[in-house]
Protein backbone atom coordinates (compact mmCIF):
# COMPACT_ATOMS: atom_id res chain seq x y z
CA UNK A 1 0.00 0.00 0.00
CA UNK A 2 1.29 3.44 -0.93
CA UNK A 3 1.54 6.15 1.70
CA UNK A 4 2.16 9.74 0.62
CA UNK A 5 4.13 12.34 2.53
CA UNK A 6 4.68 16.07 2.10
CA UNK A 7 8.40 16.32 2.91
CA UNK A 8 11.20 14.19 4.35
CA UNK A 9 10.55 12.66 7.77
CA UNK A 10 11.59 9.35 9.46
CA UNK A 11 10.69 7.20 6.48
CA UNK A 12 12.32 4.18 8.15
CA UNK A 13 9.14 3.76 10.22
CA UNK A 14 6.96 3.51 7.10
CA UNK A 15 9.19 0.96 5.40
CA UNK A 16 9.25 -1.07 8.63
CA UNK A 17 5.42 -1.03 8.70
CA UNK A 18 5.31 -2.61 5.23
CA UNK A 19 4.07 0.47 3.36
CA UNK A 20 5.53 2.00 0.20
CA UNK A 21 6.35 5.63 1.03
CA UNK A 22 5.76 8.15 -1.75
CA UNK A 23 7.24 11.64 -1.75
CA UNK A 24 4.32 13.58 -3.22
CA UNK A 25 6.62 16.38 -4.40
CA UNK A 26 8.54 13.98 -6.63
CA UNK A 27 5.41 12.50 -8.22
CA UNK A 28 4.01 15.99 -8.78
CA UNK A 29 7.07 17.47 -10.47
CA UNK A 30 7.89 14.39 -12.58
CA UNK A 31 4.42 14.06 -14.10
CA UNK A 32 2.46 16.91 -15.68
CA UNK A 33 3.01 19.53 -12.96
CA UNK A 34 1.35 22.47 -14.69
CA UNK A 35 -1.81 20.44 -15.22
CA UNK A 36 -1.79 19.45 -11.54
CA UNK A 37 -1.61 23.12 -10.50
CA UNK A 38 -4.37 24.11 -12.91
CA UNK A 39 -6.60 21.30 -11.63
CA UNK A 40 -6.16 22.50 -8.06
CA UNK A 41 -7.00 26.08 -9.03
CA UNK A 42 -10.11 24.82 -10.83
CA UNK A 43 -11.06 23.20 -7.52
CA UNK A 44 -10.85 26.50 -5.69
CA UNK A 45 -7.20 26.97 -4.69
CA UNK A 46 -6.23 30.67 -4.78
CA UNK A 47 -3.71 31.91 -7.32
CA UNK A 48 -1.46 33.28 -4.57
CA UNK A 49 -0.82 29.93 -2.86
CA UNK A 50 2.39 27.92 -3.35
CA UNK A 51 2.23 25.77 -6.48
CA UNK A 52 3.81 22.86 -4.62
CA UNK A 53 0.83 22.74 -2.24
CA UNK A 54 -1.60 22.85 -5.16
CA UNK A 55 0.37 20.19 -7.00
CA UNK A 56 0.51 17.90 -3.98
CA UNK A 57 -3.25 18.18 -3.48
CA UNK A 58 -4.08 17.20 -7.04
CA UNK A 59 -1.41 14.49 -7.04
CA UNK A 60 -3.05 12.80 -4.05
CA UNK A 61 -6.51 12.98 -5.62
CA UNK A 62 -5.49 11.86 -9.11
CA UNK A 63 -3.33 8.99 -7.85
CA UNK A 64 -5.94 7.78 -5.34
CA UNK A 65 -3.51 7.91 -2.41
CA UNK A 66 -5.58 7.11 0.67
CA UNK A 67 -3.14 7.98 3.48
CA UNK A 68 -0.89 11.05 3.75
CA UNK A 69 1.63 12.05 6.39
CA UNK A 70 1.81 15.82 6.55
CA UNK A 71 4.80 17.51 8.15
CA UNK A 72 2.88 20.24 9.94
CA UNK A 73 5.87 21.81 11.71
CA UNK A 74 9.25 22.25 10.07
CA UNK A 75 8.02 22.68 6.51
CA UNK A 76 5.20 24.68 4.91
CA UNK A 77 2.59 26.41 7.07
CA UNK A 78 0.01 25.74 4.34
CA UNK A 79 0.24 22.02 5.11
CA UNK A 80 -2.31 22.45 7.92
CA UNK A 81 -5.01 23.59 5.49
CA UNK A 82 -3.93 21.06 2.87
CA UNK A 83 -4.48 18.27 5.39
CA UNK A 84 -7.97 19.55 6.12
CA UNK A 85 -8.88 19.53 2.44
CA UNK A 86 -7.52 16.03 1.97
CA UNK A 87 -9.40 14.79 5.03
CA UNK A 88 -12.59 16.24 3.55
CA UNK A 89 -11.90 14.11 0.46
CA UNK A 90 -11.76 10.96 2.57
CA UNK A 91 -7.96 10.75 2.78
CA UNK A 92 -6.52 9.59 6.10
CA UNK A 93 -4.16 12.30 7.32
CA UNK A 94 -1.41 11.78 9.89
CA UNK A 95 0.56 14.76 11.26
CA UNK A 96 4.27 14.76 12.03
CA UNK A 97 6.14 17.66 13.62
CA UNK A 98 9.81 18.54 13.87
CA UNK A 99 10.40 20.48 17.12
CA UNK A 100 11.16 24.15 16.56
CA UNK A 101 13.95 24.12 19.16
CA UNK A 102 15.66 21.09 17.58
CA UNK A 103 15.27 19.23 20.85
CA UNK A 104 16.26 15.56 21.03
CA UNK A 105 13.66 14.51 23.61
CA UNK A 106 10.85 16.23 21.69
CA UNK A 107 11.86 14.54 18.46
CA UNK A 108 12.15 11.17 20.21
CA UNK A 109 8.55 11.52 21.40
CA UNK A 110 7.34 12.46 17.93
CA UNK A 111 9.06 9.47 16.33
CA UNK A 112 7.72 7.18 19.07
CA UNK A 113 4.19 8.43 18.39
CA UNK A 114 4.67 7.69 14.69
CA UNK A 115 5.98 4.20 15.46
CA UNK A 116 3.05 3.48 17.74
CA UNK A 117 0.62 4.66 15.09
CA UNK A 118 1.99 2.03 12.66
CA UNK A 119 2.75 -0.70 15.18
CA UNK A 120 6.51 -0.54 14.60
CA UNK A 121 9.06 -1.23 17.33
CA UNK A 122 12.21 0.79 17.82
CA UNK A 123 14.23 -2.27 16.83
CA UNK A 124 12.31 -2.73 13.57
CA UNK A 125 12.83 0.89 12.57
CA UNK A 126 16.54 0.65 13.43
CA UNK A 127 16.88 -2.45 11.24
CA UNK A 128 15.47 -0.55 8.27
CA UNK A 129 17.90 2.29 8.93
CA UNK A 130 20.79 -0.18 8.81
CA UNK A 131 19.53 -1.37 5.42
CA UNK A 132 19.27 2.19 4.06
CA UNK A 133 22.57 3.50 5.42
CA UNK A 134 24.76 1.76 2.76
CA UNK A 135 22.67 3.45 0.04
CA UNK A 136 23.10 6.81 1.75
CA UNK A 137 26.88 6.23 1.92
CA UNK A 138 26.87 5.75 -1.85
CA UNK A 139 25.06 9.08 -2.22
CA UNK A 140 27.84 10.72 -0.21
CA UNK A 141 30.24 9.31 -2.81
CA UNK A 142 28.02 10.58 -5.63
CA UNK A 143 28.14 14.03 -4.04
CA UNK A 144 31.93 13.85 -3.80
CA UNK A 145 32.15 12.90 -7.46
CA UNK A 146 30.13 16.05 -8.18
CA UNK A 147 32.30 18.63 -6.46
CA UNK A 148 35.72 17.00 -6.15
CA UNK A 149 36.14 14.97 -9.33
CA UNK A 150 33.54 16.88 -11.38
CA UNK A 151 32.22 13.66 -12.96
CA UNK A 152 28.57 14.05 -11.89
CA UNK A 153 26.56 17.01 -13.13
CA UNK A 154 24.59 19.34 -10.89
CA UNK A 155 21.35 18.06 -12.40
CA UNK A 156 22.29 14.41 -11.80
CA UNK A 157 23.30 15.29 -8.26
CA UNK A 158 19.94 17.01 -7.75
CA UNK A 159 17.89 14.11 -9.10
CA UNK A 160 19.62 11.28 -7.25
CA UNK A 161 19.58 13.09 -3.92
CA UNK A 162 16.03 14.42 -4.14
CA UNK A 163 14.79 10.90 -4.90
CA UNK A 164 16.50 9.61 -1.76
CA UNK A 165 13.59 11.01 0.25
CA UNK A 166 11.62 7.84 -0.57
CA UNK A 167 14.11 5.81 -2.68
CA UNK A 168 11.36 5.83 -5.30
CA UNK A 169 9.45 3.38 -3.11
CA UNK A 170 11.97 0.61 -3.83
CA UNK A 171 15.30 0.86 -1.98
CA UNK A 172 16.71 -2.32 -3.56
CA UNK A 173 15.92 -1.15 -7.09
CA UNK A 174 17.18 2.36 -6.36
CA UNK A 175 20.41 0.89 -4.95
CA UNK A 176 20.95 -1.24 -8.04
CA UNK A 177 20.43 1.74 -10.38
CA UNK A 178 22.73 3.87 -8.22
CA UNK A 179 25.50 1.26 -8.37
CA UNK A 180 25.29 1.22 -12.15
CA UNK A 181 25.38 5.00 -12.35
CA UNK A 182 28.36 5.30 -10.01
CA UNK A 183 30.35 2.73 -11.99
CA UNK A 184 29.73 4.61 -15.22
CA UNK A 185 30.39 8.06 -13.75
CA UNK A 186 33.57 7.19 -11.89
CA UNK A 187 35.23 5.08 -14.58
CA UNK A 188 34.49 6.43 -18.02
CA UNK A 189 33.63 10.12 -17.76
CA UNK A 190 35.99 13.04 -18.24
CA UNK A 191 36.00 15.64 -15.48
CA UNK A 192 33.92 18.77 -16.04
CA UNK A 193 35.85 21.97 -16.55
CA UNK A 194 33.39 24.86 -16.35
CA UNK A 195 35.16 27.73 -14.65
CA UNK A 196 32.50 28.88 -12.16
CA UNK A 197 31.65 26.72 -9.14
CA UNK A 198 28.13 27.40 -7.84
CA UNK A 199 26.06 26.46 -4.83
CA UNK A 200 22.31 26.07 -5.14
CA UNK A 201 20.53 26.62 -1.83
CA UNK A 202 16.86 26.50 -0.96
CA UNK A 203 14.13 24.05 -1.91
CA UNK A 204 14.38 22.09 -5.17
CA UNK A 205 13.26 24.29 -8.06
CA UNK A 206 9.90 24.25 -9.78
CA UNK A 207 11.82 25.75 -12.73
CA UNK A 208 12.46 22.82 -15.04
CA UNK A 209 15.63 23.78 -16.92
CA UNK A 210 17.91 25.71 -14.54
CA UNK A 211 20.39 22.83 -14.21
CA UNK A 212 20.73 22.64 -17.98
CA UNK A 213 20.99 26.39 -18.50
CA UNK A 214 23.85 27.11 -16.09
CA UNK A 215 26.47 24.75 -17.67
CA UNK A 216 25.74 26.38 -21.03
CA UNK A 217 26.90 29.62 -19.42
CA UNK A 218 30.15 28.15 -18.07
CA UNK A 219 28.96 27.36 -14.53
CA UNK A 220 28.41 24.09 -12.67
CA UNK A 221 26.31 23.52 -9.55
CA UNK A 222 28.61 21.66 -7.15
CA UNK A 223 26.43 21.89 -4.06
CA UNK A 224 22.68 21.26 -3.77
CA UNK A 225 21.84 22.20 -0.21
CA UNK A 226 18.37 20.81 0.53
CA UNK A 227 18.61 17.85 -1.85
CA UNK A 228 21.77 16.76 -0.01
CA UNK A 229 19.87 16.99 3.26
CA UNK A 230 17.14 14.71 1.87
CA UNK A 231 19.87 12.13 1.26
CA UNK A 232 20.78 12.18 4.99
CA UNK A 233 24.56 12.55 4.54
CA UNK A 234 25.47 12.65 8.23
CA UNK A 235 25.01 8.90 8.81
CA UNK A 236 24.29 8.98 12.53
CA UNK A 237 23.89 5.75 14.48
CA UNK A 238 20.36 6.41 15.74
CA UNK A 239 17.31 7.56 13.80
CA UNK A 240 16.62 10.44 16.16
CA UNK A 241 20.16 11.80 15.72
CA UNK A 242 19.93 11.42 11.97
CA UNK A 243 16.83 13.63 11.88
CA UNK A 244 18.32 16.11 14.34
CA UNK A 245 21.23 16.52 11.90
CA UNK A 246 18.74 17.09 9.06
CA UNK A 247 18.84 20.89 8.76
CA UNK A 248 15.82 21.55 6.51
CA UNK A 249 13.04 21.59 9.15
CA UNK A 250 14.92 23.76 11.64
CA UNK A 251 16.01 27.39 11.71
CA UNK A 252 17.96 29.34 9.12
CA UNK A 253 20.90 29.38 11.54
CA UNK A 254 21.09 25.58 11.41
CA UNK A 255 21.13 25.82 7.63
CA UNK A 256 23.77 28.55 7.66
CA UNK A 257 26.28 26.41 9.53
CA UNK A 258 25.91 23.56 7.05
CA UNK A 259 26.00 25.83 3.99
CA UNK A 260 29.01 27.75 5.27
CA UNK A 261 31.02 24.57 5.82
CA UNK A 262 30.15 23.17 2.41
CA UNK A 263 30.81 26.28 0.31
CA UNK A 264 34.25 26.52 1.89
CA UNK A 265 35.03 22.83 1.39
CA UNK A 266 33.87 22.92 -2.23
CA UNK A 267 35.58 26.22 -3.13
CA UNK A 268 32.31 27.80 -4.24
CA UNK A 269 32.46 31.04 -6.24
CA UNK A 270 28.83 32.14 -5.92
CA UNK A 271 25.47 31.19 -4.46
CA UNK A 272 22.08 30.94 -6.14
CA UNK A 273 19.29 30.96 -3.57
CA UNK A 274 15.99 29.69 -4.90
CA UNK A 275 12.71 30.82 -3.34
CA UNK A 276 9.22 29.60 -4.17
CA UNK A 277 6.63 32.33 -4.74
CA UNK A 278 4.40 32.98 -1.71
CA UNK A 279 6.70 30.97 0.60
CA UNK A 280 7.66 32.18 4.07
CA UNK A 281 11.20 30.90 3.48
CA UNK A 282 11.85 33.91 1.26
CA UNK A 283 12.44 35.84 4.49
CA UNK A 284 15.40 33.57 5.28
CA UNK A 285 17.29 35.14 2.38
CA UNK A 286 17.81 38.28 4.44
CA UNK A 287 20.02 36.34 6.84
CA UNK A 288 21.50 33.99 4.26
CA UNK A 289 22.73 36.92 2.20
CA UNK A 290 24.01 38.71 5.31
CA UNK A 291 26.17 35.84 6.58
CA UNK A 292 27.29 34.03 3.43
CA UNK A 293 30.12 36.23 2.20
CA UNK A 294 29.97 35.31 -1.46
CA UNK A 295 28.26 36.70 -4.57
CA UNK A 296 24.59 35.92 -3.92
CA UNK A 297 21.60 35.86 -6.25
CA UNK A 298 18.00 35.15 -5.25
CA UNK A 299 15.69 33.83 -7.93
CA UNK A 300 12.01 33.02 -7.56
CA UNK A 301 9.81 30.40 -9.17
CA UNK A 302 6.02 30.29 -9.26
CA UNK A 303 4.38 27.73 -11.54
CA UNK A 304 6.17 24.84 -13.28
CA UNK A 305 7.93 26.30 -16.31
CA UNK A 306 11.28 26.84 -17.97
CA UNK A 307 13.39 29.88 -17.14
CA UNK A 308 11.89 33.13 -18.38
CA UNK A 309 14.05 35.61 -20.28
CA UNK A 310 14.32 38.00 -17.33
CA UNK A 311 15.68 35.29 -15.03
CA UNK A 312 18.09 34.11 -17.72
CA UNK A 313 19.43 37.65 -18.03
CA UNK A 314 19.81 37.94 -14.24
CA UNK A 315 21.72 34.65 -14.13
CA UNK A 316 24.00 35.68 -16.98
CA UNK A 317 24.73 39.02 -15.30
CA UNK A 318 25.41 37.28 -12.00
CA UNK A 319 27.96 34.98 -13.63
CA UNK A 320 29.61 38.00 -15.27
CA UNK A 321 29.97 39.61 -11.83
CA UNK A 322 31.68 36.46 -10.53
CA UNK A 323 34.07 36.45 -13.49
CA UNK A 324 34.89 40.11 -12.91
CA UNK A 325 35.56 39.56 -9.20
CA UNK A 326 37.82 36.61 -9.96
Amino acid sequence: MRLGFTTSFPVEVIFAAGYTPVDLNNIFISGDPLQRVQNAEANGFPRNICSWIKGIYDTVIENDIRTVIGVVQGDCSNTHSLMSLLKDKGVEVIPFSFPYERNRESLLREIATLRERFGVTEKQAAEVKRELDPIRKKLVELDRLTWEERKVTGEENHLWQVNASDFQGDPAGYDKRLDSFLREASSSRPAGDNEIRLAYIGVPPIITDIYRFLPQQGADVLFNEVQRQFAMPHLKDEIVDQYLAFTYPYTVFDRLKDIGNEVKRRHIDGIISYSQAFCHRQIDNILLKKYLRLPFLTIEGDQPAELDERTKLRLESFLDVIRFQR
